[in-house]
């Protein structure tokens, strides 16, 4: 642990992260809060940790070279790192990820994301991806950045350990082959009752508009989520996430 001047231009620096265009510039992203920060300091390339001392005191760091970059800082300074409401004890910063290469769908259930643009769901999404055992997700290049804060702290510490890759997805998915790939659509076949293979890409479309035409085109199997009792009158649509879930849990048998 260190204790150089955190100087305004720091605090600057820190708080541009909060943009897409921020984090591009800088080739970083930042974590808040004990729990996110705990969650992600085991598996990302550590630029520098901002904490109160007492923080510190309380979460000893066992790596040496992260440790040695832990930086006290007050309430005050925190708060101005940050759009929350309240100021978190700690932020880190770390390094974005080099992009890795799109892997074979093949032996493997993969989403893929056309244009979720709010952080909340995406951040939600990803964490039901970790939980239902799906590493890798395709983004359509709309799709809110996975490094914003707000994305972050959705993940749950689940961002760790699910890999988004960016690309113009109509053009991935149709570049990927014969492989199964599905979409919900109200005129779909009843999810409950679909014959589904345990493995492909499941699309899930923007929490407005559904799937894009384009993206739509690809699309093998159409299938429709079901509310209950049949005729009932519901909401008009699931939250992205939420069908997301239940998606997930009826490729996984459950």
């Amino acid at each position: 642990m260190h204790n150089p001047e955190i100087t305004n231009a720091i605090i600057k620096r820190i708080a541009s992260l909060e943009t897409r265009k921020g984090r591009r510039n800088e080739g970083l992203f930042k974590a808040e809060g004990t729990k996110c920060v705990l969650d992600t300091l085991p598996h990302f390339g550590l630029e520098a940790l901002y904490a109160t001392p007492e923080w510190l005191e309380a979460h000893p760091i066992s790596d040496p070279e992260k440790a040695s970059k832990a930086i006290p800082a007050g309430k005050g300074q925190l708060g101005k790192m940050t759009s929350m409401a309240s100021a978190p004890e700690v932020t880190a910063i770390y390094r974005i990820p080099a992009e890795e290469p799109i892997p074979s769908p093949e032996g493997r259930l993969m989403l893929a994301l056309d244009t979720i643009q709010d952080p909340g769901n995406l951040g939600t999404i990803i964490r039901v991806a970790d939980w239902f055992g799906v590493t890798d997700i395709l983004c359509s290049e709309e799709t809110a950045s996975c490094y914003s804060p707000k994305v972050v702290q959705a993940t749950m510490g689940s961002i760790s350990r699910v890999r988004l890759h960016y690309c113009p997805l109509a053009e991935t998915l149709r570049a990927l082959g014969p492989v199964n790939i599905y979409g919900t659509f109200l005129d779909g076949d009843d999810i409950t009752r679909a014959d589904i293979a345990p493995e492909g890409v499941i699309v899930i479309g923007n929490e407005g508009n559904g799937i894009s035409p384009e993206v739509a085109e690809t699309v093998t199997h159409r299938l429709f989520i079901p509310s209950w009792p049949e005729g009932r009158e519901t909401g008009e649509s699931l939250n992205a996430a939420i069908a997301t879930a239940v998606t997930l849990a009826k490729f996984r048998g459950i």
